[in-house]
């Protein structure tokens, strides 16, 4: 049977037979009408419960302490309350039977016999919110609590879609409380498969789910695959009571590569046979070894784990890492506190830097080689307290491996714990000089999980690579002009003009033959044109070669527009001995202008005398880091050397600028400062090469497997970096045959009413033709916003990148042309009201790149609905139109149609019977004009007259002088005809019964909901009993108004 383009109840048929006949779940039903359903089915529990052997007090005090951990309201949070509920179901509830009696734990699931425990799935689930009823498509429940909520879309709709459904559902306003329970939360179809993550998880980190095996019953269904991968019972239970942790603040689920690594790792530790897990920058090492310590700890009794790293600011990763997964780490101070921690028991979860291994703690040299390190061993064990005897069995891992698996001090860590086990942990390859040695120090690979394969999996970005000879090309005041020309050809005349004027407070410091100046030009020119850097969204990291350089990089900084932009971090102190004896009388030194250039930057950052600002550098560094990561458009350029180029994980980086010679693991670990996800327009991570580490210039290579990383096997670091003019060209065209694939079956001549048409729908105002077009429209914003990008990232470029002229000005034609496809089609639609808050990061490069008159006029039309601004200014408002739909009269109409009924679409629920006459009214308006019985003017006089009616909905003429509310005025439109002249009764009655009864953040309670619909219920069926109100749909009104 072809099932392609199959309606979305064809895949959920599908699925619920696999689920009940493959993966033995129970079909609790079609819960569409069923009412009262909720995230704790009492029966189903109770029932599940009575079959383990508990009594009925019992279990009533199980079922209320569930309830309350899942309740939310006032400053109880969704987060809080997931939180406390996984916690009752992953070790149990404490219940004391009655008074004086012992208490005891009670699981509401058994966690080490899967098939004791009872799996329903139930369809078309429907659940009251504050906004209005929501119904997830398929809903996973075990004995009776809902864990897994499941949205499907069928093969021709993006699983985005189905994302975004999960979370609206998790908004407040509607169905927030249900998933006070849920573990999982997931978004599939046939043609994209399975998508999943757990609760206020954003789009960009939904995860996929990668293995090789799968039930053979799901065939070659990629959606039914991965069900039965991450929905089989063992595999479900596993991945909920094993791989799940409430990260400070944030819930997370492990990827399939951290639960691979895990289980592979568990069996080695059966037999005590250690190993190396490789997981790349990026990739979630950190929780990897959470989960395995966790693991460890859980499974042998007297287990110890002790992570070993070699730099200080991965040790305090570590233990902030471990601090917000609530397990007590304890990191040690000294190389005695160490020895202490060692021989007591109860510290079972520690951390330490491996240089404490060394004697008293004071030895630096974290990496030393000697053949003849016994002498070395002996005096650690001088050394040793008298007794020294650790306690326990020790698991040891060791971050980062790579760098300290044959130094001495790792062998003297081997002599305190002499029968210690092993796993090294490393986030980037492993020299091949030192493979052969760290298998014999650690064992084997555990597992793999490359950087090629984690850019595949969408979990870091790909990265793009330039090397800039900047020596050349600006040594004369005429190349710097050329430069400066070259570099914003691709800019509109207008921006180009306000980037000059801009650019001419820069002269000074181009005035300078100083090279660093030369590099502070190229990168401010950076931030004035690249698209990340330039919207403030993204940010950006130099690494300098030394404290000096990084020094002088920002005193030039201070004479462009990055003054109090930018900052130094390092491991540099300020103190007064670092300058003690530098005076020569003849200028200020090295150390001198390193000391002067610290203090004035901490006392300008304090706002106070230099005198105590330069001893606030650590305070400094966290208040900067801080700023780097949330505040992007006001820390915009960080200068480093070392630091922070290890274990800082900050997502808008965006560019690397590298004036230091590196290679191998240094370099690794620096580029993947920025390969982070962090949104759409944060498409790749760049680095700029100023040192030519690749020789790529010399050589004209784009191959970045040799030189700077010639120690590494080339498999090991294939496809890390990418030649950016040469993938960005890929990329534009990538993205051009895209866009215009989607357009191609639209009817000639093209213009904005055909366009309209194959977007929208044949037939102005139906609101079915507009959704069921949905896809298609979500496809040409996506499409043409990448299309937008991939040109930005090469405007100023397209004859480097092997473009002619004559072929530049085509895409760039091309791009303007789809970019006001797009917005026409946002504005016909009336889409674009929803998408408003999405337009800033576009309008900047639309400005920028192609037309300047464009962006203004969007702006006007994004803050105001169209039909309101008809209301404001009549017929002239039409004139903000972009001219493709202005000009033309179906498309005008087709535009001005659509965006009068998805507003009254999306005002309905608030009063069904009021909009209900104005879309009869709208569509008599369509008909007249179809048939040609109005003429222009007086079509738009009826649709100004309409758009008028929509916004004074509230006219009190059309009421009692009683009903003087919104929420009075949709009571009393909405009852039932049959009561008559007892209609304003009867809705001052209700009224009075919600104000009276309601209490505060009602609507998110179940309880609360509940008293206001009992009330409701009873003053009907006191005083209006005889005419039939149906209670229900009075409620469904009730909840949404504003102004209860």
């Amino acid at each position: 049977m072809n099932t392609v383009g199959d309606r979305e109840i064809g895949t959920q048929e599908r699925v619920l037979t696999f689920f009940q006949k493959v993966l033995g779940y129970t079909y609790l039903g079609n819960w569409q009408t069923r009412q009262g359903n909720s995230n704790i089915e009492k029966g189903l529990l109770t029932d599940w419960l009575r079959s383990s052997g508990h009594d009925d007090i019992i279990i009533t005090k199980v079922l209320y302490e569930l309830e309350k951990a899942a309740a939310l309201g006032g400053s109880r949070k969704l987060y809080e309350a997931n939180r406390e509920v996984y916690g009752l179901l992953r070790y149990g509830v404490p219940v004391q039977p009655s008074t004086g009696e012992h208490r005891s734990t009670v699981k509401p699931i058994d966690w080490e016999h899967p098939f004791n425990n009872d799996f329903g799935i139930a369809e078309e689930v429907t659940l009251k919110g504050e906004d209005g009823n929501k119904r997830p498509d398929l809903v996973l429940y075990i004995n009776g609590i809902a864990i897994g909520v499941l949205e499907l879309k069928r093969s021709t709709v993006s699983v985005s879609e189905g994302i975004r459904q999960n979370l609206t559902n998790q908004r407040e306003d509607f169905i927030e409380w249900f998933f006070a329970t849920v573990q999982l939360v997931m978004a599939g179809s046939e043609t994209q498969g399975l998508h999943y993550s757990v609760i206020k998880t954003p789009e960009k980190h939904w995860l996929r789910w990668k293995e090789t095996d799968a039930h053979p019953d799901a065939g070659n269904n990629l959606l039914l695959r991965e069900l039965s991968q991450v929905c089989n019972k063992t595999r479900l239970l596993d991945i909920l009571h094993n791989f799940i942790v409430f990260d400070a603040g944030t819930k997370k689920i492990c990827r399939h590569n951290q639960f691979f690594g895990v289980k592979a790792a568990q069996e080695r530790i059966k037999r005590r046979e250690g190993g190396i897990i490789w997981h790349t920058q990026g990739s979630g090492k950190s929780l990897t070894m959470v989960w395995l310590a966790k693991s460890i700890l859980e499974t042998i009794p007297n287990a110890r784990v002790l992570i070993i790293t070699d730099r200080t600011e991965l040790d305090e990763q570590i233990e902030k890492v471990f601090n917000g997964v609530n397990e007590d780490i304890r990191r040690t101070q000294s190389g005695s506190h160490l020895l202490q921690v060692l021989t007591n028991p109860a510290e079972r979860l520690i951390c330490s830097l491996v240089h404490k291994f060394g004697r008293s703690g004071e030895i630096e040299d974290t990496n030393a080689d000697t053949d003849d390190y016994d002498d070395y061993l002996d005096d650690i064990q001088e050394h040793l307290p008298d007794g020294f005897q650790p306690k326990g069995e020790f698991f040891v891992f060791v971050d980062e491996c790579h760098r300290t698996q044959s130094g001495k001090l790792h062998r003297a860590m081997k002599t305190l714990l002499p029968n210690t086990m092993l796993i090294g942990f490393t986030g980037t390859p492993l020299l091949k000089s030192d493979k052969q040695r760290s298998i014999e120090t650690f064992g084997p690979y555990i597992h793999t999980y490359k950087y090629n394969e984690a850019v595949e999996d969408s979990v870091v970005l790909d990265l793009r690579y330039e090397a800039r000879d900047i020596d050349q090309t600006l040594s004369s005041q005429e190349q710097i002009d050329q430069w400066f020309d070259d570099r914003t050809s691709g800019l509109t005349d207008t921006a180009r003009a306000r980037l000059r004027q801009r650019w001419s407070t820069m002269q000074n410091v181009l005035s300078s033959r100083e090279r660093l100046s030369k590099i502070v030009a190229d990168i401010v020119l950076d931030m004035e044109e690249r698209d990340r850097l330039k919207s403030g969204r993204g940010n950006a990291m130099l690494v300098a070669d030394s404290i000096f350089s990084a020094c002088r990089f920002f005193q030039l900084f201070q004479e462009t527009p990055l003054k109090g932009k930018c900052a130094i971090i390092t491991s540099y102190r300020p103190t007064v001995d670092a300058v003690a004896r530098e005076e020569t009388g003849e200028g200020l030194t090295d150390r001198q202008t390193e000391y002067y250039v610290y203090r004035e930057m901490l006392a300008e950052h304090f706002g106070e005398p230099e005198n105590t600002a330069m001893y606030k550098v650590d305070r400094f560094e966290q208040e900067i880091k801080k700023d780097f990561i949330e505040k992007p458009a006001e820390m915009k350029l960080l200068i480093v050397v070392d630091k922070l180029l290890t274990g800082f994980d900050a997502p808008p980086a965006t560019y690397l600028y590298i004036d230091k010679n590196m290679q191998d693991h240094g370099l690794f670990q620096a580029i993947c400062r920025v390969n982070r996800l962090d949104g759409e327009d944060k498409e790749f991570g760049y680095i700029v090469d100023y040192k030519d580490l690749f020789r790529s210039l010399e050589q004209a290579i784009t191959d970045y497997t040799g030189e700077a990383f010639e120690n590494f096997d080339a498999e090991d670091v294939q496809g890390l970096l990418k030649d950016r003019l040469e993938k960005g060209k890929e990329r534009l065209e990538e993205t051009r045959e895209a866009v215009k694939a989607l357009c191609e079956p639209v009817a000639p001549p093209r213009d904005s009413a055909d366009y309209i048409y194959y977007f929208c729908g044949p037939e102005p105002g139906n609101l079915e033709q507009i959704k069921a077009n949905e896809s298609k429209r979500e496809k040409l914003y996506k499409f043409t916003a990448a299309f937008v990008r991939a040109y930005a990232n090469l405007a100023n470029e397209m004859t480097d990148a092997g473009y002619t002229e004559a072929q530049a000005q085509e895409i760039r034609d091309e791009v303007r042309h789809y970019e006001n496809v797009s917005q026409e089609i946002k504005l016909a639609s009336g889409d674009y009201v929803d998408l408003r808050a999405y337009e800033p990061d576009m309008r900047h490069l639309i400005d920028t790149y192609i037309r300047a008159e464009e962006s203004e006029t969007l702006s006007t039309l994004g803050d105001t609905p169209l039909v309101e601004l008809i209301v404001q200014n009549g017929a002239e408002a039409l004139s903000l139109l972009p001219d493709g739909i202005r000009t033309n009269e179906a498309a005008r109409a087709s535009t001005i149609e659509n965006n009068v009924r998805r507003l009254i679409v999306d005002r309905s629920e608030v009063n069904p019977r009021y909009y209900e006459e104005i879309s009869h009214l709208l569509d008599d308006i369509i008909r007249q004009r179809r048939r040609g019985a109005l003429d222009y003017r007086e079509y738009l006089s009826e649709i100004e007259g309409l758009s008028g009616r929509i916004a004074e909905h509230e006219n009190p003429d059309r009421y009692p002088v009683t009903i003087n509310t919104g929420a009075l005025r949709a009571l009393f439109d909405n009852l039932d005809d049959l009561l008559g002249d007892h209609r304003e009764a009867a809705a001052l009655a209700i009224n009075h019964t919600i104000l009276t009864t309601r209490r505060d953040d009602w609507r998110s309670n179940r309880f609360r909901l509940r008293e206001v619909r009992n009330a409701i219920a009873r003053v009907i069926s006191e005083e209006f009993s005889d005419y039939g109100l149906d209670v229900d749909a009075i409620f469904e009104l009730i909840i949404n108004q504003n102004d209860y």
